[in-house]
């Protein structure tokens, strides 16, 4: 029997261990001068310097970006429904309310449109998600958000090294967030970015990862222990020196999906934008479980559903969108399937991802 495609597989090498080894040696392991050296590297690779600020995890990126944004209680932020949940609970989180709205076919992102007409007295904010590794539809949503006096935020947790019209995701908001968590384009092991527009919100975002304060015992604001520990900033200064290896092939496996695989949608890519397929993902228009379960079963590839359950449907968020109608989000939850593109994959491997997703997708037309 062939052996599994994996759908992701994170990739950690000697490297990686040889920086964690360095840092247990050195005895300084919590929030230090590897964190700081990861912030000033992350923000020159991939933010053209912004500030940047890490923190624990993705979800407490957004928290605490959202925060330092003055977003709280009474504020309404418009958000996707499709995307993982972290993206709703963290409106949640500041005491505001997500405003849920539907998503463009093609890329899956928020649909200008929608947005706007979303928009009320309480809004305080948009927070598209660059999806899958895609670009938002940024020109449009700076346009509303410069129009109606409103913020915009970014959630890039997929996207980093992302661009549209040149300009990388992540510098368009406020604020951004970029996860570090182990499936993604690059890890730290556990983790996020915030990329801050102003030291304003930089500091803030600092003072509430850190229990509020700058100076020890010197609090000045509540916060969070939402720190980075050195360790975890080691492994991401050294993913940082291999993740525009892996973007590219990524980049180049999708190429080979594109121009191979049959009876599918493949995803496409927006004019000037640059897609750095955190997911490859397709469109199965009829009985997607029953097609990932014979890729599976049948010819041991994996994949992954992102997601089946719109956040407006989940019951932690659904108070938030009472009787909310977003069909676009809804059939792409009952279509989308996500692909293997990850930089283990050998050729004989993505010749057999093609062979199996053509072959069960002429079985099932």
């Amino acid at each position: 029997m062939s052996e599994f495609i994996a759908p992701a597989k994170p990739i950690i090498g000697d490297e990686e261990r040889a920086a964690v080894d360095r840092v247990l040696r050195s005895g300084m392991v919590a929030q230090g001068p590897e964190v700081a050296a990861f912030e000033k590297e992350f923000a020159e690779h991939f933010v053209q310097g912004r500030p940047t600020v890490a923190v624990n995890s993705g979800t407490a990126g957004l928290h605490l970006g959202l925060l330092a944004a003055g977003v709280g209680a009474g504020d309404e932020v418009i958000v996707p429904s499709f995307t993982f949940a972290a993206t709703g609970n963290s409106v949640a989180l500041t005491g505001a309310t997500p405003v849920f709205v539907d998503i463009e076919p093609e890329t899956f992102t928020l649909d200008p449109v929608a947005v706007e007409a979303s928009i009320t007295s309480r809004t305080k904010g948009i927070m598209p998600v660059h999806l899958y590794g895609h670009p938002a539809r940024m020109r449009e949503l700076q346009k509303i958000a410069a129009a109606h006096g409103i913020a915009l935020f970014e959630d890039a947790a997929q996207a980093h090294g992302a661009s549209l019209d040149g300009r990388p995701v992540g510098t368009f908001g406020a604020f951004a967030m970029f996860s570090l968590y182990p499936t993604k384009n690059m890890t730290s092991g556990e983790g996020g970015m915030i990329s801050a527009a102003d030291d304003t919100i930089a500091r803030t975002a600092r003072l509430l990862r850190n229990q509020g304060m700058e100076r020890q015992y010197e609090n000045e604001v509540i916060g969070f222990n939402a720190r980075m520990t050195d360790i975890h900033a080691a492994i991401g200064r050294v993913q940082l020196t291999k993740v525009d290896a892996w973007t590219a092939t990524r980049q180049a496996n999708a190429a080979f999906l594109d121009q191979n695989l049959q009876g599918v949608v493949v995803p496409p890519v927006a004019d000037g934008a640059v897609h750095v397929y955190h997911q490859y993902t397709i469109r199965v228009a009829e009985d997607r479980d029953g097609f990932v379960k014979a890729l599976k079963e049948e010819h041991q590839v994996g994949s992954g559903v992102y997601y089946p359950i719109p956040n407006h449907r989940l019951p932690s968020l659904a108070p938030y969108a009472p009787g909310l109608d977003l069909p676009v989000t809804e059939q792409a939850a009952r279509q989308v399937v996500s692909l293997p593109v990850h930089p283990s994959l050998s050729r004989d491997d993505l010749e057999r991802i093609v062979t199996a997703v053509n072959t069960v997708a002429k079985a099932g037309a």
